[in-house]
This record gives structure tokens, C-alpha cells and sequence, in this order.
């Protein structure tokens, strides 16, 4: 499902009006039947009081049409204007005459003091106070209702997006309506899926409002959910060399764990054959962990971490793979850094860069900017901030843009790491990844995405589709571990040995995964 931008929606909301007729009052009567189908069916209508509380704009008029269906029907109804009805205009002005004239009980508020009574009074309350377009901070009247609301322990369905969650970037603007279910329209919209936005949904439901397909799966938008094709069968006659070689660089003397967990989850992951270049000091400890490691003991610094000097002989290794890794563990040694983008600048095979690995390039964007082979970047927000130039807290805030930028100039598949982790192709599609929890962020899971994507790219050759199968299996491995031993205290270790189990989870359940969003979206 393709997810987006507030203003792509207007657009599509422009062409159903436009080339189809479908007029815009139709298009609003859709949007507040299918936001009573989802509250009839999910709450009910008797014994329950609704509080509906509509701002001014199209959004209170949805929440309009959403009062009259419930009041039609002989629901307990009461809509609060928080907004001022002067304002009313369009389809949403219809709507608010129409309530005047069939008696639906009807307040207006000026602050949050009036407000309080009729939330306290309330059982359910439709929040259809700002909608996807907010772009400024929320206060005044505004901040004290939803507040209110959020204080009221009260069921709490929204109209399009909670109120106060940005549309474009899932931000809270200064606070917003926490809500159990979220009714969105035509597409969900990036605020409904990108993090902090997500989680203020509660279940995610999606309704075409009567676009047709041509509208909703249109190819100018680019950015889409990451649902993902059935992996391959591993044929009778499969060996470890048809399985796929893999070459890892990493590892230096304090950094046992990356290299260990990177290399393993390539095997754990159905790889075939895992190499390890490592300096000489660090592959005993990987061979007491990992014996079906292949070690590539190398020549190391005097603290420790990979050498200059090893360059031609692991490009000469590197011939007979599919795919080498650089980066997990090597230290911030500057000969190492050296020796990393040296090989980033030389191998002519696809590539994956991840931890120290990304820390290198960002000194010389050049090295992987003009390679002719795929090339795959893993950054968490502090990586993508030294490969951008940009703060933590600008990725943050605009995660998406952001990283189709980057992944143009930089010729790059870039996986950007967090809740719902994005991976971004240079042709500017993004996808958004909807498996994983909290309890992942921990020391040494991005060292198991990397192996985990190696693995795919090994079944696949396809750098795209393997970068996006291996985070969404690396996120369902971490999920039946969390749903085993709980988030606290999750380890890198636990998603490491979930992997086969994911794997075999995924080629049993990859319909129902796929065609249900992973269980957080549903289409009304």
C-alpha cells in the first residue's frame, strides 16, 4: 500500500473532484460513513454517550457526518465546535446546516473549562479537531482539550490522524490526541506511519473513500508499506556454494561482537558460506563462538584493528563472493578507515556498509558515489547525520525526504535504522518497515540486520529486494523473541537465534503478513 504526503492527497482529493466528478461533498459523506462502520463495529453504538469535537475546517466537517450517521441511528450523540463555526466553508459548512437542522445537540467552546464537562460525561469520544495539515504548534483552547481528552480515560477515535501529529513527518506538534483507533482517508499518510505519529494511532484503518485505483495506486508516490513476495524454495540439490559466499570485513581488538554477529547471521539466515576477514587477534574468540565462520586471519595495527597493508588480499577474496561487508566493528583507527574506503573506492562487487564501515565513507562520499555495483548503506540516525551533514534532530524531523535525497546523490540503497526503519532506493521509492519493537534497539542488532540482508542478497541478487526482505525478517525475528522473553532485556543474541524461525514463519504466513500490513493496518 502506497503511503502519502498531505500534499499528495490534496492532489488526489483534486483529481477525484476534477476528472471523475466525484463531487467533494460525496467524497466527505464516504470519509464519515466508513469512520461510523469502524465505530459500529468496533465499539457499537448502545449504551454509549459520543462526544464528537470538530474544528473548523474539512476535518470537523468529517467529524460532522460522523455525528449524523451515529445520530441517525439512534446513538446518544453531542458535538462540541471547538472551533468557530463562522469558519465553516464548502462541503463541511452543508454538513454543519445539516446538524443545526435536525436537532443534533450542539455546543460551541471557547476554552478548555467548557469543554470539561462534556468529555467527563462522555463515553467515546471522535476527535475531528485539526487534520492532517497542521504545521504549527498546538495551544490555547486547543492544548487544554486535548489534554483533556488524553486525561480522560475515555475510548478515543480519530478522524484522519490524531490531532496534533503532523501529517508529512508523524511529529507532535507541542501535543496530541492519543487515540485507540485512527480513520484515515484515500492513503494512510506519512504521519500515520512514521514514529512518534504511529504509536498516537492506536489500529490504523484505511478507506479509499471511492478513489478509484488509478487514483490511490498512483506511481508519482513514491513511498509505499514494505510488503514483500515469498521467498524462494531452497532447491533439493542446494549446497553451501550455491547458498552464497559472503565476505565480512570487520572486527578489531575490542570489537568481538560485531563481526561474530554480523557473519553468524548470515549463516543463521540461510547463507551458505560466511568469510570473515578479522585482524589475527580477534579470530580466535570469533572461532570459539562461530566455528562455521571461515577465518580469514589478517594483518593487524600495533592497537590492534585491521591493517593497510591487507587491501590486495582481501580484493583478491573478495573475487569468488557475492557480496562483501564492510564496516562492522573495525574501530575508528584511521589506517583502518583508510583500508575501508580504499576497498569501498576498488571492489567491484555489490557492497554493504555498516557501523565503523559508515563512519569511514562520510570522510570521502566519493569512494561509493560513482561505483558501477549496488551498493547498500545501513546508517542509524547518528550515521546518516555524518553522511549528510545534517543533525540527528533534521533526520528526525524529516526522515523521508532526507533519505531520498541521499540515496540520489549517493547512488545508494540506505536502510535508515529506527521504528519503522525506512529503506530508501535511489530511484526515491521508500519503504516502510513495519515488523520490529523497542526492545531491538540494543547493542549488536544492526550487526544481525547486516548479515541478515547479506543472507537475502545472497537468495535474491536483487540489492533492493534483499535490503528490504532482510529488514523486515531481522524485525520478525525480533518480535517472536520479544513475544517469547518480553522486550526488557532483549539481546542481539535472542534476534540472532530467531532468524530460521523467522524465516520459516515468514514462508508459512507471508500471505496473511503481507495482505494485513503485519497485523497494524486494516483497509475498511
Amino acid at each position: 500500500m502506497r503511503v502519502s504526503r498531505v500534499e499528495e492527497m490534496r492532489a488526489m482529493d483534486a483529481t477525484a473532484i476534477e476528472r471523475y466528478g466525484i463531487l467533494d461533498q460525496l467524497l466527505m459523506e464516504n470519509a464519515g460513513h466508513a469512520s461510523y462502520e469502524v465505530i459500529r463495529r468496533k465499539i457499537g453504538l448502545h449504551p454509549h454517550k459520543f462526544l464528537i469535537i470538530s474544528g473548523s475546517g474539512n476535518n470537523g466537517g468529517d467529524g460532522l457526518v460522523v455525528a449524523r450517521k451515529l445520530y441517525s441511528n439512534g446513538a446518544s450523540v453531542q458535538i462540541l465546535l471547538a472551533g468557530n463555526p463562522e469558519k465553516f466553508k464548502g462541503s463541511a459548512l452543508m454538513n454543519y446546516e445539516i446538524a443545526k437542522k435536525i436537532d443534533i445537540p450542539m455546543e460551541t467552546v471557547t476554552s478548555a473549562e467548557q469543554a470539561a464537562p462534556f468529555i467527563e460525561q462522555s463515553d467515546v469520544i471522535i476527535d475531528a479537531i485539526f487534520g492532517t495539515g497542521l504545521d504549527r504548534e498546538v495551544g490555547g483552547k486547543y492544548r487544554g482539550i486535548i489534554e483533556l481528552i488524553n486525561q480522560s480515560g475515555k475510548k478515543v477515535i480519530s478522524i484522519d490522524i490524531p490531532s496534533g501529529i503532523n501529517g508529512n513527518t508523524g511529529q507532535v506538534m507541542g501535543i496530541a490526541v492519543r487515540s485507540g483507533h485512527t480513520i484515515t482517508f484515500g492513503l494512510p499518510k506519512l504521519g500515520n506511519l512514521l514514529y512518534p505519529g504511529f504509536e498516537y494511532n492506536g489500529h490504523l484503518h484505511v478507506t479509499h473513500i471511492s478513489f478509484p485505483p488509478a487514483i490511490y495506486e498512483n506511481d508519482q508516490v513514491k513511498v509505499a508499506i514494505n510488503t514483500l513476495p515469498p521467498l524462494p524454495e531452497r532447491p533439493g540439490d542446494t549446497h553451501k556454494g550455491s547458498a552464497g559466499k559472503v565476505l565480512f570485513v570487520a572486527g578489531a581488538a575490542n570489537y568481538l561482537g560485531a563481526p561474530y554477529f554480523s557473519a553468524e547471521a548470515f549463516l543463521k539466515a540461510g547463507g551458505g558460506l560466511s568469510y570473515l576477514a578479522t585482524p589475527q587477534s580477534v579470530a580466535p574468540f570469533i572461532a570459539n563462538k562461530g566455528s562455521e565462520i571461515v577465518l580469514q586471519p589478517m594483518q593487524a595495527t600495533e592497537a590492534g584493528t585491521l591493517s593497510l597493508e591487507n587491501s590486495d588480499r582481501i580484493l583478491e577474496l573478495a573475487e569468488e563472493m557475492r557480496l562483501v561487508v564492510l564496516g562492522p566493528g573495525v574501530s575508528l583507527q584511521e589506517e583502518s578507515q583508510e583500508l575501508i574506503r580504499r576497498l569501498a573506492k576498488e571492489l567491484e562487487k555489490p557492497i554493504l556498509i555498516d557501523g565503523d564501515g559508515l563512519t569511514a565513507v562520510s570522510e570521502d562520499l566519493t569512494v561509493i558515489q560513482f561505483r558501477n555495483q549496488p551498493t547498500i548503506l545501513t546508517p542509524h540516525p547518528g550515521e546518516m547525520a555524518r553522511l549528510t551533514g545534517k543533525s540527528i534532530r533534521e533526520i528526525e524531523s524529516n526522515r523521508v525526504p532526507i533519505l531520498q535525497e541521499t540515496c540520489k546523490k549517493l547512488n545508494a540503497i540506505i536502510v535508515l535504522k529506527g521504528a519503522h526503519s525506512l529503506i530508501g532506493l535511489p530511484d526515491g521509492h521508500v519503504f516502510i518497515n513495519l515488523s520490529g519493537n523497542a526492545g531491538m534497539a540494543t547493542a549488536g542488532s544492526g550487526d544481525v540486520l547486516t548479515g541478515t540482508i547479506a543472507a537475502m542478497f545472497a537468495l535474491f541478487k536483487d540489492a533492493a529486494l534483499a535490503t528490504r526482505m532482510g529488514v523486515f525478517l531481522h524485525g520478525l525475528a525480533g518480535d517472536l523473541a520479544a513475544g517469547e522473553i518480553g522486550q526488557d532485556g532483549l539481546v542481539a543474541g535472542d534476534i540472532l537465534q530467531h532468524l530460521p524461525k523467522a524465516i520459516r514463519t515468514y514462508r508459512q504466513n507471508y500471505r496473511e503478513l503481507n495482505e494485513t500490513f503485519y497485523g497494524k493496518v486494516s483497509i475498511v
